[in-house]
């Protein structure tokens, strides 16, 4: 029975059933549900640190420098070649052409000469890494590492090749070849011998050599000292 809407107690008949919902109109209230439950989702992955978005700070770099900081060489012991190699590619230091180009020559061989000693009197070894080219050796650069803070931190690099750095009875020494025009790679002109000494925790420069490899009449070398 119908209700009486003009409270005049006549019976209006049966009450007429409004128009059926459209497949648009379903459409949008389901879509308007999904909405709302994506962004409760949402809200709640963010409040309990879940899958949701979150801000993860800057990224992380390679682990290659935590793994170096691991060990500690004695004076005596000469660092595995594969953990400086990691320590130089993840150095900010060394420049990108120097790390693109370390590869290994042959296998797992990677073309780069590691020594340790004392060069700045840290709590442990200082390592000397010499990275040079596959085919002839050329020295491509030179760099030193401190133990510093459970880390070792780049405190010397020299990368204008052909260079090759050691530890002599505890001087850096650097050696840097010259080559004239027309030189061959196993034939250069002269070098340049520098020797740093650790001072006030930086290296500073004591003493260098210049040698012409020109040859006098008794097939000697000529040498000249530098400043």
């Amino acid at each position: 029975m119908g209700r009486d809407r003009d409270g005049d107690g006549e019976d209006t008949g049966p009450e007429r059933p409004g128009p059926a919902p459209t497949r648009e109109t379903l459409q949008a209230a389901f879509t308007a549900v999904a909405v709302v439950v994506a962004l409760a989702l949402f809200v709640s992955a963010c409040a309990t640190g879940g899958t949701g978005a979150r801000d993860e700070g800057p990224a992380h770099a390679d682990s290659a420098g935590s793994a170096v900081a691991s060990f500690t060489p004695s004076a005596s012991a000469v660092p595995d070649p594969l953990e400086a190699v990691r320590l130089v590619k993840a150095d900010p230091a060394v420049s990108v052409d120097v790390k693109r180009d370390l590869k290994p020559c042959v296998s797992d061989d990677y073309p780069v000469d590691v020594s340790s000693g004392d060069l700045t009197g840290g709590p442990a070894s200082d390592i000397v890494v010499n990275v040079l080219s596959c085919g002839d050796g050329v020295g491509v650069g030179s760099y030193v590492y401190r133990e510093q803070g459970g880390r070792y931190e780049n405190v010397f690099k020299a990368e204008e090749p052909p260079v090759y750095a050691e530890i002599d009875r505890g001087y850096l020494v650097v050696t840097k070849q010259v080559y004239e025009k027309n030189d061959q790679v196993s034939n250069p002109s002269s070098e340049n011998v520098i020797s740093y000494l650790w001072t006030a925790g930086r290296f500073v420069k004591k003493f260098s050599t210049h040698t012409d490899y020109g040859t006098l009449g008794d097939g000697e070398e000529s040498a000249a000292p530098g400043g």
